[in-house]
């Protein structure tokens, strides 16, 4: 059983246990273990074997760990089991609903017998959510919003949250003998924020057993279809993997042609059109149009995406850039951009520590930035408005910065800035003083209360902010969650020009849940001139790796290294922080 889902498994419990009203700190100690599973490097079970003490282990109590070897070694977990014998699995899609808490969930449920989004829904429109304490006319219009958000969602998952379930079954799959070529196409070669399902396209000696590898694959819950060629299954996760062998010769036109988008292909197919030739996923062809059973005309291209290009006249187009938006013409032209590397980075400017919200120390922090190869790192904790987030009020700060002076008496592998994530009030004045700001190398402004606000207001509200002096960057600016929460209503146009004005950059956060500002708003504000921070917002060590998201979505955003900060050597990123 793989540690993505065991964590799964502890956060349904966590879930189910908070629907049925059991004890918050025991549904908190849940969470926080399967958030700790998700972050441990070895497979839980393979520790298991080796006779470890989960205990020992921050965040996994001796009840949680007797869980979870109870769950490894029967594939049950018994709580589990009764728990959702006792209370309706669909109210765990109600709490995907904005505006909708596991409280607010049970009340519904005992109250008015609303057991999925389609009861919500009804009970909604019907005008009974209003008999119901805590709930009136607006919160109704609000769940029927959260509603719609949810469905345009649904069926999703974030990119960030794929590779824990994707790269041990890549893992088993690349082990089987004979298995020549193996690329994961899709949105996911494309790093779109969020992902439907995986095609996986492969050259093997022998299909079968390659197909019987990932049907019998243990994190498989329902088998879709199998065939000779395709077999398609259906993760414990929710996630559909379709599997496709190929030809050698046919392997760089499949990859091609199921990588996408739909947008890019057919301009592709269209200028083989253009030459008299044709274009499929089977390769490239001169004469007649090749299919399944037909070989078609001579073939020109396909064992690689770049022959095919090439044939054609283009530029080899990275996978980021495959979206109908100027690309193939730019491809053509010779003009493609020179893209950003995860390399280019010298350093991480929104880290939190265990002085706000974080979970790891501000020196376990420091040490994980050095290994990392960084130049430069900013602690950027909350602020004091942030109660549930442990903000820094004036007496935490100087204690914050006593012992980040102590930490790096005399040592020079690194510059840490001391930096905060100010809080943006209603009124778009900061959540901290002048005399604060003042003892502040990085200054970070960010939207954490208030999310419904008309768009004037709101926007009112951040170009206030963004007028202080002090302010460097202006953080997640949407304030999105990706799937849960939507982007704040702003008019964004307004709030690059106060930027531009004040000198101050937007990030783009590498959080898996924000992906915030998203690739299209991204490339619009370097367009309007602006430059970009790359943040990872993290809140552990582990959390610290989330930077290669951030630069798959700047690439996305046609971003290069010198579109971005925090690629620039120290000198010239304090030059830039101090507005020079």
């Amino acid at each position: 059983m793989s540690n993505a889902e065991i964590a799964r498994q502890l956060d349904r419990l966590a879930d189910l246990s908070e629907l049925d009203g059991d004890n918050p700190f025991k549904v908190r100690a849940y969470r926080n273990a399967a958030a700790t599973v998700r972050d441990i490097e070895k497979p839980v079970e393979e520790l298991l074997k080796a006779g470890a003490d989960l205990t020992t282990i921050k965040g996994i109590g001796k009840e949680i760990a007797a869980k979870v070897r109870t769950l490894v070694e029967t594939g049950v977990l018994p709580q589990l089991a009764e728990l959702e014998e006792r209370v309706p699995v669909g109210l765990l899609e109600l709490t995907r609903v904005k505006g909708i808490g596991p409280k607010q969930a049970a009340t519904l449920w005992r109250a008015l017998g609303v057991r999925s989004v389609e009861d919500l829904e009804a009970a909604a429109r019907a005008g009974k959510l209003t008999e119901l304490k805590g709930f009136g006319a607006k919160s109704t219009e609000r769940v029927l919003r959260g509603i719609e958000s949810y469905r345009r969602n649904v069926g999703r998952l974030p990119l960030g949250h794929i590779d824990a379930v994707l790269v041990p079954l890549l893992q088993r799959l690349l082990t089987v003998p004979g298995v020549r070529r193996l690329e994961v196409t899709g949105s996911y070669r494309r790093r779109k924020e969020s992902v439907g399902d995986i095609d996986i396209v492969a050259v093997a000696d022998e299909p079968g057993q390659l197909s019987d590898a990932l049907t019998d694959y243990d994190e498989v819950a329902t088998v879709l279809g199998k065939g000779g060629t395709k077999t398609s299954v259906e993760l414990h996760s929710g996630l559909q993997v379709d599997l496709r062998t190929v030809e050698e010769a046919s392997f760089g036109a499949a990859v091609l042609y199921f990588t996408g988008s739909k947008e890019h292909n057919v301009q592709l197919r269209q200028l083989a059109l253009d030459r008299g030739w044709h274009l499929n996923e089977y390769g490239l062809f001169a004469g007649g149009e090749p299919g399944k059973d037909r070989p078609g005309g001579e073939r020109l291209a396909g064992t690689t995406e770049e022959e095919v290009y090439t044939r054609l006249g283009l530029a080899y187009v990275p996978p980021e850039l495959r979206e109908g938006r100027g690309e193939i013409e730019a491809a053509a032209a010779g003009e493609l951009p020179d893209l950003l590397e995860l390399e280019d980075l010298r350093g991480d400017l929104h880290i939190h520590t265990t002085w706000s919200d974080g979970r790891d120390s501000l020196a376990a922090m420091i040490d994980a930035c050095v290994a990392l190869g960084y130049e430069y790192m900013a602690v950027t904790d909350h602020s004091g408005s942030l109660a549930l987030q442990g903000g820094l009020d004036d007496e935490k700060l100087r204690r914050q910065h006593a012992e980040l002076a102590e930490l790096m008496d005399g040592r020079t592998d690194i510059r840490v800035l001391r930096g905060m994530e100010v809080d943006i009030l209603k009124d778009g004045s900061l959540d901290v003083t002048d005399e604060q700001l003042e003892n502040l190398d990085l200054v970070l402004v960010s939207v954490h209360s208030f999310f419904e606000l008309p768009e004037a207001a709101q926007t009112e509200r951040v170009v206030k902010a963004l007028s202080h002096p002090r302010v460097n960057v202006y953080a997640h600016p949407l304030g999105r969650q990706i799937g849960q929460r939507d982007p704040i209503a702003i008019d964004l146009a307004e709030v690059f020009a106060a930027c531009n004005e004040n000198r101050v950059a937007v990030e783009h956060n590498a959080s898996a849940r924000r992906l915030d500002l998203p690739d299209v708003h991204l490339r619009a504000a370097v367009a309007a001139g602006l430059k970009v921070f790359i943040g990872s917002d993290a809140h552990s060590a582990r959390g610290l790796g989330v930077m290669s998201l951030g630069v798959s979505q700047a690439r996305r955003a046609w971003l290069g290294a010198s579109d971005v900060v925090n690629t620039r050597p120290l000198p010239r990123l304090m030059a830039f922080i101090g507005k020079e």
